[in-house]
């Protein structure tokens, strides 16, 4: 189920100059951020190293046999496993979708630009000496690649050109017009992360995740396989950017709705309150599928609004991250936060 293309609601921002966008971004993370967020990189999503700090008990379907200590499991006649701190040097993948269906927002920013807010926050959350950061960026032409590397001045020649790139529009469906070209979509940009990232480290993939997902709730999205596959040798986190009326309807009369994809029209009529409920409906269990597609691939799932205050949601969600590595055993069992 696609959204109709929408430009920003407040115009003052999306007609800043890049630089000027960029230095809002970055005053914003390292004022907000930083101020918040005491410690290093570590603290936004727990991650495998190689600095040992420790043994603790053996969780089973959540630990590694290959990690088990076996010192003290012959002390203590209890199964544990070493724990270890995160590898000092860093290497962080993004994959960040600008795909024509992110070009769509009601609120204070588009869905495109909170994605490029994404990245701020990683990228300044993540530098440290010796880091590095890389891109793939997801567009209508083809996956732009910037490669791993280290240094502020990486990150904001990423964030410039992130936020100079030509928007994405809409191809028509109006007969005459040609055969639509096929872009890359969602499968594409995870497989060709999967080929370049291989150092253990942290991918972040920021996209609505509404790439190829099926219909049918039973059936697997294209991109659950490979972001699997990347959950197996990285940490990995799933930034989810949504626009709050891509979950509801208001009763603004008639409006026309534009698939971002392929162009096609329908007029609808949101006067008919059963008609903005079944669009709920539909919207709420569309996100719940990605959700459990998330769930099921074993990444860390972070939701972002266009309406919500984003720099507070990352900060609790790195608040939670830290609670739950250093909870003890038993607790937090049920899930990611």
């Amino acid at each position: 189920m696609r959204r109709a293309t929408a430009t920003p609601a407040d115009p003052g921002l999306a007609e800043l100059a890049p630089d000027q966008r960029l230095r809002r971004l970055e005053l914003t993370v390292t004022r907000r951020l930083n101020g918040l967020l005491h410690g290093q990189y570590r603290g936004l999503l727990p991650g495998p190293g190689s600095e040992p700090s420790g043994s603790r008990e053996y969780r089973p379907g959540e630990d590694e046999v290959r990690r088990m200590d076996w010192a003290v499991t012959a002390r203590t006649a209890v199964p544990h496993v070493r724990q270890v701190d995160a590898d000092r040097e860093l290497t962080t993948w993004l994959l960040v979708d600008a795909s024509a269906s992110m070009e769509f927002g009601t609120a204070e920013l588009d869905k495109r630009e909170l994605a490029v807010a994404a990245v701020a926050a990683v990228g300044f959350l993540t530098a440290g000496v010796g880091n590095c950061l890389g891109a793939q960026v997801l567009r209508a032409d083809g996956v732009r690649r910037f490669p791993a590397r280290s240094g502020r001045t990486h990150l904001l020649a990423l964030l410039r050109a992130l936020l100079a790139a030509p928007r994405a529009t809409a191809p028509t469906d109006r007969p005459g017009h040609g055969p639509i070209a096929a872009a890359p979509d969602l499968a594409d940009g995870l497989d060709a992360l999967h080929r370049i990232a291989n150092r253990r480290g942290l991918v972040v993939v920021i996209s609505d995740f509404i790439d190829g997902l099926p219909d049918d709730p039973g059936q697997t999205a294209p991109w659950e396989r490979t972001l699997r596959r990347l959950a197996v040798r990285h940490q990995v986190l799933a930034i989810e950017v949504t626009d709050p009326r891509e979950l509801e309807l208001p009763d603004v009369g008639l409006i026309t709705l534009v698939d971002p994809e392929t162009g096609r029209h329908r007029e609808v009529c949101t006067s008919d309150r059963r008609l903005r409920e079944r669009y709920a409906e539909a919207a709420a269990a569309q996100r719940e599928q990605v959700h459990q597609a998330l769930r099921r691939s074993g990444a860390t799932h972070l939701p972002l609004r266009t309406d919500g205050d984003w720099s507070a949601d990352i900060v609790r969600h790195v608040h939670a991250q830290r609670r739950l590595a250093a909870a003890p055993v038993g607790q937090f069992r049920g899930g990611v936060a």
